[in-house]
């Protein structure tokens, strides 16, 4: 603890007062704190390696930079550790700031993000065309590395042979940002080339991606959730036991942090439910014509007991959009069984210009568009890229209206995303999908927790620190960080990694833990990182 003196200065007038009489004294209560020198306890950080994804990677604004990982969380750990005996550390820098990646000269991961002043945007949009210069096939940097951060690493990937091998790239076996590491040892594993290293002291942040992967496609089933069970490098369980019983069996001390519920992160917060504003022109001019049309599906909604699914825009406030709900019974069937006995669908489907004929196949194309169709909730969340599609017409949707006999203008009509077409799965998160996410993380963190504790290692609960930041926010030196995207500084561009600032805030919370663990004093010296050093933003231009 500080050692603090406290002095009581007498301050008077030697012309006309004296400090004799209590009433007559100015008293001034001056604090002096005595430094305390930084110790590392029982810590040993003269070999630091850092293994994780793009967390601890640096990974900012949906891209990696050089920028972004000279601020790295583990590069920011290691600054500190230095002071208290650390050794140097070498992270595998990109070639320039522009981020992305190509092979042979061909671009396969994009540039990162940028703010055109009122949201994210392409960096390319601001300032041109660039020539991403981080090429796997001519630059790669020669290690070993300290930081072995592989964004997109998932648990088992940790294990994995061959996951930094450029011949698996084009399998989609192989890591791009992996293949930059491997160097010499291209089938070498993330967990091997840090033991090689005989590293003192270890950072282990593993497991967002098991479950982030299936939350950021919506839940649609194209990147499943890590199962619990199963054998080692396939089952998280054994996974993470087997990761990190190696590194505490080669002697190495360290800290390990769990997984945040990544469903309050601004990626699922920033796209309202009901962004549907009736005073915007083209959709409030719509809202008629759209009520008549669902006004149709909605009478069949009733007829089949199941009103809750009814669609209706307001004319005063703002609506919600129109999802497909794949947990709901689908009714294709019977809506299109419904519509076709119905005797005024034809005249219905006259008013569009289109012949009475043509009323069943309408009604089969309301029973496949609408069949799990709903309004969306407050309940629900939406991934950030569906702001760029919410109201723009599904091509994919339009073409089949256009080969079921629709003009090319009621096509367009009908193919409004989440307006008059009900958006995908892969755009939103039901609360089911949320509820499987929920249940993940909580045995993932359940079985970090027992594991860094049986290993002996210092223990972040990033869970909890995550729900402060979206419940309020925290505040830091002064400065309040909350999860609001662009406004908060806690989280990037993309909506799911953090700002610079944000990565120093966590780096605190990891030296305070070290402190708890190790006897270190970190925080009683003075020496955590002074968050307003750090930006929340990078300019589009970065030297």
């Amino acid at each position: 603890m500080k050692n603090i003196k406290y002095i009581l200065l007498c301050t008077a007038s030697f012309a006309f007062l004296s400090c004799n009489d209590i009433e007559d004294v100015d008293q001034e209560e001056i604090i002096i704190e005595e430094q305390v020198d930084l110790t590392a306890g029982t810590a040993d950080f003269s070999t630091y390696v850092s293994i994780g994804n793009s967390l601890t990677a640096g990974f900012t604004d949906n891209a990696l930079f050089i920028a972004s990982q000279e601020n790295s969380m583990p590069n920011m750990l290691s600054q500190k550790f230095a002071l208290a005996g650390g050794g140097s550390f070498v992270q595998p820098l990109m070639n320039d700031n522009y981020g992305g990646v190509a092979v042979g000269g061909t671009r396969i991961l994009e540039p990162r993000l940028v703010f055109d002043g009122s949201g994210p945007a392409a960096l390319e949009s601001l300032i041109g065309d660039v020539t991403v210069t981080t090429d796997l096939l001519v630059n790669n940097p020669t290690g070993p590395f300290n930081n072995l951060g592989v964004p997109g690493a998932k648990s088992f990937h940790l294990l994995a042979p061959g996951y930094g091998n450029l011949a698996n790239v084009s399998l989609g076996l192989a890591n791009p940002y992996f293949v930059r590491m491997t160097g010499a040892t291209p089938d070498a594993s993330v967990l091997e080339l840090a033991l090689a290293q005989s590293p003192s002291f270890v950072s282990l942040w593993i497991g967002s991606n098991d479950v982030l992967g299936y939350a950021l496609s919506g839940g649609d089933g194209s990147d499943e959730i890590t199962p619990l069970d199963g054998d080692v490098g396939v089952g998280f369980n054994a996974t993470y036991a087997t990761i990190i019983g190696a590194l505490a069996a080669s002697g190495a001390q360290g800290v390990a942090a769990n997984i945040p519920d990544i469903t309050s992160i601004p990626h699922f917060t920033t796209v309202p439910y009901n962004p549907l504003d009736p005073t915007d022109a083209t959709f409030g001019a719509q809202i008629a014509t759209l009520n008549g049309v669902f006004g149709q599906l909605n009478q069949v909604f009733a007829f089949l007991q199941v009103s809750e699914r009814s669609i209706v825009f307001s004319e005063t406030e703002a609506s919600a959009v129109v999802v497909k709900d794949e947990t709901l019974v689908d009714l294709s069937a019977e809506i299109t069984a419904v519509l076709n006995a119905s005797t005024t669908f034809p005249t219905f489907v006259e008013s569009f210009g289109l012949p009475a004929a043509a009323a069943s196949i309408v009604a089969n194309l309301f029973g496949v568009v609408y069949g799990q169709a709903r309004q969306a909730t407050a309940d629900d969340l939406f991934v950030l890229p569906s702001s760029s599609i919410i109201g723009e017409i599904n091509t994919e949707a339009y073409s089949f209206f256009v080969s079921q006999g629709l003009s090319e203008t009621l096509a367009a009509q009908f193919s409004v995303e989440g307006v008059s077409y009900p958006l995908d799965d892969k755009w939103v998160l039901l609360p089911s999908e949320q509820e499987e996410i929920a249940t993940a993380i909580s045995a993932f963190n359940s079985t970090i927790e027992a594991s860094v504790t049986q290993a002996g290692f210092a223990f972040v609960d990033v869970n909890s620190i995550l729900n402060q930041l979206a419940n309020g926010g925290v505040t830091s030196e002064d400065y309040i960080l909350t999860s609001n995207l662009v406004t908060g500084g806690a989280f990037s561009l993309d909506g799911v990694h953090p700002t610079a600032k944000g990565y120093a805030f966590l780096a605190n919370e990891f030296l305070t833990a070290i402190d708890e663990t190790y006897d270190s004093n970190f925080e009683a010296s003075g020496s955590l990182l002074d968050l307003l050093e750090y930006p929340t933003n990078y300019a589009a231009v970065l030297e």
